[in-house]
């Protein structure tokens, strides 16, 4: 669909002509004419969004339209062709956040990506003229192919998953308010320990030279959307295969720019067992047993490194009922509404026990 302002008496769209007064439709597109000026006509047209399916959006001609920066206005090379109602009805399909940004639907992205373009250029002229402010674009790695055409329309990184890559755009003027990527990574390690007084250990199959031969607690990261406790207990018995049931945070460490400039959470956690055979996953682990604690604490990288030698303090005065954890507590929040994990001791006013042992 080729449109442009033509003279005042016939405007011809590829095969189909329209005179002065005339109004037809094609597909989904609703054309009707309007004078502008006493040189000729301007085309008016209007896209319908309704559709049934999340299929992309693909029309007649979408190839051939482009907007104008920070203008409402679509535009051929010889001019101003679409008013600014088409802006309003030719925008990426999208939902609104609480803080007055626009998240667009990944799933319903025009397939051409000359559309896609104009499309979002049109789009974020819509955006502005409503006062929005940041703008999220999730482009599926299938979708890899529209990734320079936001960039060149000033859309920034964000962050990147296996399936997608996020971008984002922020409408007013000064520095954007969007929150950053995450800027941590959170690790956890198992203290595991039985009613002889012998710790579950392992040794990694892929470690640092300095630590070839070392026995060390189980550690892992934490998955998305995974509570610290289950993914201890998760950890754990994915290394060893040892069941156990999580007791307290004894500790966490906090260490900046561990890898790619991320910093990193690592939360110390005592569980009970409840099984006694290892079952070692070969992929991860060289070897696993139940070592006593004493032995344990006795191994010279233990000794020598001041952060491991203290973890293992407090585990020990917390077996000695010296030192109180840190209990999960389910509680709600009426800002959002939602059920979060509350970490804090409760210990007993008479003899300073925890309440959570």
């Amino acid at each position: 669909m080729e449109c442009k302002l033509l003279d005042s008496t016939r405007v011809c769209l590829g095969r189909s002509c329209l005179n002065r007064f005339s109004r037809c439709r094609v597909d989904a597109v609703t054309f009707s004419n309007q004078f502008c000026s006493s040189r000729g006509m301007l085309i008016k047209a209007s896209y319908s969004t309704t559709r049934k399916s999340k299929q992309s959006i693909d029309w007649v001609g979408q190839d051939n339209f482009t907007v104008a920066n920070d203008s409402p206005w679509i535009i051929e090379t010889n001019g101003i062709i679409l008013s600014p109602s088409l802006v309003e009805s030719t925008v990426l399909d999208y939902s609104e956040d609480k803080y007055d940004g626009v998240v667009i639907d990944p799933d319903r992205l025009p397939s051409n990506p000359k559309a896609f373009a104009s499309i979002l250029r049109a789009s974020l002229s819509h955006w502005r003229l409503k006062g929005k402010k940041g703008i999220w674009l999730k482009l599926p790695v299938e979708r890899s192919e529209l990734v320079p055409i936001a960039v060149k329309e000033g859309f920034e990184y964000h962050h990147a998953e296996r399936q997608y890559l996020m971008l984002t755009y922020w409408i007013p003027q000064g520095p954007s308010l969007l929150p950053d990527n995450a800027s941590h990574h959170v690790g956890i390690g198992g203290f595991v320990i039985n009613d002889q007084d012998e710790v579950l250990v392992v040794q990694e199959k892929y470690c640092p030279p300095a630590c070839v031969g070392l026995w060390k607690l189980p550690t892992g990261y934490i998955l998305e959307s995974e509570e610290i406790y289950t993914g201890a207990v998760r950890e754990v018995k994915e290394e060893t295969g040892i069941d156990s049931e999580f007791v307290e945070v004894i500790a966490f460490r906090h260490a900046l720019s561990v890898a790619f400039e991320k910093s990193d959470l690592f939360f110390i956690c005592m569980l009970r067992p409840l099984s006694t055979k290892i079952k070692v996953d070969d992929q991860e682990i060289q070897a696993a047993k139940w070592m006593p604690l004493a032995e344990f604490v006795e191994q010279p990288l233990i000794k020598e490194d001041n952060m491991f030698y203290k973890i293992i303090e407090m585990c020990i005065a917390r077996l000695g009922k010296r030192y109180c954890g840190l209990v999960s507590h389910r509680v709600v929040s009426k800002f959002d509404g939602k059920t979060s994990s509350l970490y804090y001791n409760v210990a007993d006013s008479q003899d300073s026990i925890c309440q959570g042992s």
